[in-house]
Protein backbone atom coordinates (compact mmCIF):
# COMPACT_ATOMS: atom_id res chain seq x y z
CA UNK A 1 0.00 0.00 0.00
CA UNK A 2 1.36 3.49 -0.76
CA UNK A 3 2.01 5.40 1.86
CA UNK A 4 4.79 8.12 3.34
CA UNK A 5 7.06 7.86 5.72
CA UNK A 6 8.26 10.46 8.11
CA UNK A 7 10.89 11.12 10.51
CA UNK A 8 13.45 14.07 12.35
CA UNK A 9 10.39 14.81 14.92
CA UNK A 10 11.26 15.78 18.50
CA UNK A 11 11.72 17.89 21.20
CA UNK A 12 13.24 21.34 20.96
CA UNK A 13 13.57 24.35 22.67
CA UNK A 14 11.63 27.68 21.69
CA UNK A 15 13.92 29.56 19.09
CA UNK A 16 15.43 25.98 17.70
CA UNK A 17 15.48 24.23 14.23
CA UNK A 18 14.30 21.06 12.82
CA UNK A 19 14.34 18.76 10.09
CA UNK A 20 11.94 16.63 9.03
CA UNK A 21 12.21 14.38 6.30
CA UNK A 22 9.30 12.34 4.34
CA UNK A 23 10.32 9.39 2.52
CA UNK A 24 8.27 7.69 -0.13
CA UNK A 25 7.14 3.77 0.25
CA UNK A 26 5.82 2.08 -3.01
CA UNK A 27 5.91 5.06 -5.05
CA UNK A 28 8.05 7.33 -7.23
CA UNK A 29 8.01 10.51 -4.70
CA UNK A 30 9.42 12.85 -7.82
CA UNK A 31 6.25 12.21 -9.66
CA UNK A 32 4.17 13.52 -6.96
CA UNK A 33 3.28 16.71 -5.24
CA UNK A 34 4.30 16.80 -1.32
CA UNK A 35 2.67 18.53 1.53
CA UNK A 36 3.37 18.85 4.95
CA UNK A 37 0.53 19.09 7.57
CA UNK A 38 0.43 19.38 11.54
CA UNK A 39 -2.41 18.86 13.88
CA UNK A 40 -1.90 20.36 16.77
CA UNK A 41 -3.61 19.09 19.88
CA UNK A 42 -7.38 19.98 19.87
CA UNK A 43 -7.12 21.80 16.45
CA UNK A 44 -8.11 20.52 12.81
CA UNK A 45 -4.85 19.62 10.65
CA UNK A 46 -4.08 22.23 8.59
CA UNK A 47 -1.39 22.63 5.53
CA UNK A 48 1.94 24.31 6.50
CA UNK A 49 3.83 23.69 3.33
CA UNK A 50 3.71 21.79 -0.31
CA UNK A 51 5.69 21.64 -3.48
CA UNK A 52 4.38 21.08 -6.83
CA UNK A 53 5.47 17.83 -8.79
CA UNK A 54 6.58 19.87 -11.76
CA UNK A 55 7.38 23.70 -11.32
CA UNK A 56 8.44 22.61 -7.88
CA UNK A 57 6.51 26.14 -6.39
CA UNK A 58 5.37 26.03 -3.03
CA UNK A 59 3.12 27.02 -0.95
CA UNK A 60 3.59 28.31 2.99
CA UNK A 61 0.75 29.50 5.43
CA UNK A 62 1.35 32.12 6.99
CA UNK A 63 2.57 31.91 9.91
CA UNK A 64 5.67 29.75 8.99
CA UNK A 65 6.60 32.23 5.81
CA UNK A 66 10.43 33.04 6.39
CA UNK A 67 11.07 30.44 8.90
CA UNK A 68 10.26 27.31 7.36
CA UNK A 69 11.35 25.84 3.70
CA UNK A 70 10.37 22.97 2.13
CA UNK A 71 12.46 21.40 -0.92
CA UNK A 72 13.05 17.89 -2.51
CA UNK A 73 15.57 16.01 -3.62
CA UNK A 74 14.48 13.55 -6.32
CA UNK A 75 17.36 11.88 -6.07
CA UNK A 76 17.09 10.50 -3.08
CA UNK A 77 13.19 10.52 -3.32
CA UNK A 78 12.95 12.44 -0.40
CA UNK A 79 11.12 15.84 0.49
CA UNK A 80 11.94 17.93 3.55
CA UNK A 81 10.59 20.66 5.42
CA UNK A 82 13.56 22.55 7.46
CA UNK A 83 12.00 24.71 10.29
CA UNK A 84 13.73 27.43 11.80
CA UNK A 85 12.99 30.10 15.09
CA UNK A 86 10.14 27.30 16.22
CA UNK A 87 8.03 28.38 18.85
CA UNK A 88 5.30 26.25 21.04
CA UNK A 89 2.87 27.53 18.39
CA UNK A 90 4.46 24.88 16.03
CA UNK A 91 4.03 21.79 18.58
CA UNK A 92 2.19 18.98 16.95
CA UNK A 93 2.11 16.03 15.24
CA UNK A 94 3.91 16.67 10.88
CA UNK A 95 2.73 14.43 8.63
CA UNK A 96 3.22 14.14 4.96
CA UNK A 97 1.28 13.59 2.04
CA UNK A 98 1.18 12.80 -1.53
CA UNK A 99 -0.61 13.84 -4.77
CA UNK A 100 -0.33 11.47 -7.75
CA UNK A 101 0.66 12.83 -10.73
CA UNK A 102 -2.57 12.50 -12.76
CA UNK A 103 -4.42 14.19 -10.06
CA UNK A 104 -2.30 17.42 -8.84
CA UNK A 105 -3.43 20.69 -10.14
CA UNK A 106 -0.82 23.64 -10.59
CA UNK A 107 -1.30 25.05 -6.97
CA UNK A 108 -0.33 22.31 -4.23
CA UNK A 109 -2.49 24.42 -1.58
CA UNK A 110 -5.92 23.46 -3.53
CA UNK A 111 -4.46 19.65 -4.10
CA UNK A 112 -6.42 16.51 -2.12
CA UNK A 113 -3.64 14.37 -0.72
CA UNK A 114 -4.26 10.80 -1.02
CA UNK A 115 -1.07 9.28 0.61
CA UNK A 116 0.05 9.42 4.12
CA UNK A 117 2.51 8.26 6.74
CA UNK A 118 1.57 8.09 10.52
CA UNK A 119 3.58 11.58 10.95
CA UNK A 120 6.22 12.74 13.40
CA UNK A 121 5.90 14.16 16.89
CA UNK A 122 7.15 18.13 16.97
CA UNK A 123 7.23 19.43 20.16
CA UNK A 124 9.08 22.91 21.36
CA UNK A 125 9.06 24.05 24.58
CA UNK A 126 8.97 27.45 26.06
Amino acid sequence: QLHTVESGGGLVQAGGSLTLSCAASYFTMAYYTVGWFRQAPGKERELVSCINNSDQSTYYVDSVKGRFTISRDNAREMVYLQMNGLGPEDTGVYTCGAVPPYTSSPRCADDEYDYWGQGTQVTVSS
